[in-house]
């Protein structure tokens, strides 16, 4: 017994101790908290992106956006408390309670299921500190809070962590949160909205109710029964609020672009990319981002693509307009309306990009001395392949010249016949080779239908190797943002331009007037060019190509200032129905002849060279309706009549 004693006196004397030296501990922290320099509030979470003009089109919070306490709606605040931190107004910056239940409730479950965070730790993190789990940044994190609550009263914090967090779709702070959402100011949310709110910053990219407005009010029925058990609403209440039928604007004050942040998300993504940019910054915001956006080029896409689609429809979109010259975005849109589907179909989804491939193949026939004039016999034709297989493709609408045609007439008519005899020929491996020097980063499968475009790739990833075409057979860095700076202008990340020569320059030139043969009258024979409905509407010259399989539509064309794709059809894979290739068409058509286009197109290089022939035979017919301008570079031209094209020349 007197040993039990003796113990329980030691226990208990260490106990004291312990306790005791806590005390003095904490006396002496938050005596070093109060003699430390006082933290800025109101310099934090600035998180701003610029067009290529330097114009602000998205501006996180900052002084510009601060909202006072009494200007945001009493429902949010209670809601706020409710759900982070019931006891704010009573504990000095750490709920010590809530610390040790939560320990509790961890060890119990062998895993962290609740945290302890006050709304002052949670508002340094916000403003200062990475979101790691390392001890230093504990600690880091422990000080830092001391310091907010000894110079700050409570309000001053609640209205700083308010104007702070994020509620996703790139909105910090409860001023843009509240426009973006429900366009309305802060004070005048109703009390569905407000709890919606603050249900948000668990987990801004699932709980905000753009992008899964279900989650968002499971999320907020949470926060409600918190306000009930708190005291802000009696369970009557709670049960009568009515999510459903609460009014999702969805929209920033800047503009009312509903693709923007398709581009917005984007430019997010690669920001994560860049390596010498601190996860602090990209975490907390304090950034200001200039991009590649071209903000007239993605009003011109959004309405041409509104124009000509129906939002009541299953049928979806992608587009993405890029500046050549450079690699840079200029516009781009993954999805009809961001609001009901944040999936970026341009950036994410993998897609049979159908006859759009052709133009890599024809470049590297050009490469293995083929040349615009070369012919191939246009019949049905079953091919028997190293295995043993056969394989049979069809021209559409079964149409064949049942002649030798021209490489140009195979462009114009997009003849399966002739890409995939290049194909063989060439050899597979050739195709795959040359799409990974074009810049295509997916893994191509060399096979005999490779030629039709049957592997997916996604839009962006196919959009080098065109970008690389268009920019004269110079490989481009595909990229969003040019130049990211901190809030005081220092520069932590620029974009530098490469001009890395990857295509021999004489064969993009022919390529690229080849690809003028899709809306070329000199054509119109046996067949017709695929886009021939649009000739006649373009307000410049371009190399088109368009591209179709069961489930999908698309339409690339280019000139030296803007290169533009477009697709569309079902994220279910659902077929697609002839006029389903119109609307892509008349979305590129609508958006192009928007854009600037003078002094546009291709200088020849010297050894380039422009021979009458006729368009479908290759032969010298100077009494030809047919008669088109084929290329060659010097010395592989046919034998014939020639004459020399100046180097600006159209079709």
């Amino acid at each position: 017994m007197v040993i039990i004693l003796k113990k329980l006196s030691f226990f208990i004397r260490a106990g004291i101790f312990l306790f005791a030296t806590f005390i003095l501990t904490m006396i002496g922290l938050y005596t070093y908290a109060y003699f430390s320099p006082k933290i800025e509030l109101k310099s934090t979470n600035q998180y701003y992106i610029y067009d290529n003009s330097e114009k602000m089109v998205y501006a996180g919070s900052g002084t510009n956006q601060w909202v006072e306490k009494d200007q945001i709606s009493e429902h949010l605040l209670n809601a706020v408390i409710s759900i982070e931190d019931k006891n704010f107004y009573s504990h000095h910056g750490f709920d010590y309670l809530r610390i040790i239940k939560a320990m509790l409730n961890n060890i119990k479950n062998g895993a962290i299921v609740q945290g302890a965070s006050t709304i002052s730790q949670q508002y340094i993190k916000n403003m200062y500190l990475d979101f790691d789990k390392t001890w230093s940044r504990k600690i880091e994190e422990a000080f830092l809070t001391l310091e907010l609550e000894m110079h700050y009263d409570k309000d001053d914090i609640l209205e700083g962590y308010l104007n702070t967090i994020n509620y996703g779709q790139g909105n910090y702070g409860v001023a843009n949160a509240s426009q973006y959402y429900f366009n309305k100011d802060a004070k005048d949310l109703t009390l569905e909205e407000a709890i919606l709110l603050a249900g948000i910053p668990k987990n801004p990219s699932n709980y905000n109710p753009v992008s899964n407005k279900q989650k968002a009010i499971k999320r907020a029925k949470v926060v409600a029964q918190a306000m009930v058990n708190n005291k802000y609403l009696t369970q009557e209440e709670a049960n009568n609020l009515d999510f459903d039928n609460v009014e999702i604007y969805g929209k920033t004050k800047n503009n009312n672009l509903q693709m923007l942040m398709y581009y917005q998300d984007a430019v997010l993504d690669e920001l994560k990319s860049i390596k010498n940019i601190p996860n602090s910054l990209i975490e907390s915001g304090g950034l200001k981002i200039y991009t590649t956006l071209d903000l007239d080029a993605q009003t011109y896409m959004e309405k041409a693509i509104l124009n000509n689609m129906n939002e009541s429809e299953e049928m979806q979109v992608a587009s993405i307009i890029i500046d050549p010259d450079n690699g840079g975005v200029k516009a781009l849109s993954g999805g009809l309306n961001y609001q009901t589907s944040q999936y970026n179909r341009a950036i994410d989804s993998k897609r049979q990009v159908g006859s759009t491939m052709k133009p890599l193949l024809y470049y590297a026939a050009l490469e293995n001395n083929f040349t615009s004039a070369t012919t191939f016999l246009s019949t049905p034709t079953t091919f028997t392949l190293d295995n043993n297989q056969t394989y049979s493709p069809a021209n559409y609408n079964d149409k064949y010249g049942n002649e030798e045609i021209t490489m140009a007439a195979a462009i114009s008519y997009s003849d399966n016949i002739y890409a995939v005899k290049t194909h063989l020929f060439l050899g597979e491996e050739v195709l795959v080779n040359t799409a990974q020097k074009m810049g295509i980063q997916e893994k191509l499968q060399a096979n005999a239908s490779l030629a039709l475009g049957t592997s997916e790739i996604s839009m962006i990833d196919f959009a080098n190797a065109y970008t690389t075409l268009a920019s004269g057979g110079y490989k481009k860095d595909i990229h969003f943002i040019t130049k990211v700076e901190d809030l005081d202008g220092n520069i932590l990340y620029e974009f530098k331009n490469k001009k890395d020569l990857v295509l021999n320059e004489n064969y993009v030139f022919i390529l690229n007037e080849l690809l003028t043969s899709t809306y070329n009258s000199a054509f119109i024979d046996y067949n017709t060019p695929t886009v021939i409905s649009i000739g006649s509407q373009l307000n410049g010259k371009y190399s088109i190509k368009t591209g179709s399989t069961g489930t999908d539509c698309w339409m690339v064309g280019y000139n030296k200032n803007n290169l533009m794709l477009v697709w569309n059809g079902y994220d279910n894979a659902k077929s697609v129905e002839v006029k389903d290739g119109l609307t892509s068409k008349k979305i590129w058509l609508e958006t192009m002849n928007n854009l600037p286009n003078s002094n546009s197109w291709y200088e020849a290089p010297e050894n380039i060279i422009g021979i009458p022939l006729n368009a479908i035979t290759g032969k010298y017919d100077e009494n030809s309706k047919n008669s088109n301008i084929f290329y060659f570079v010097k010395g592989t031209e046919p034998i014939t009549q020639e004459i020399t094209v100046s180097k600006n020349s159209d079709n």
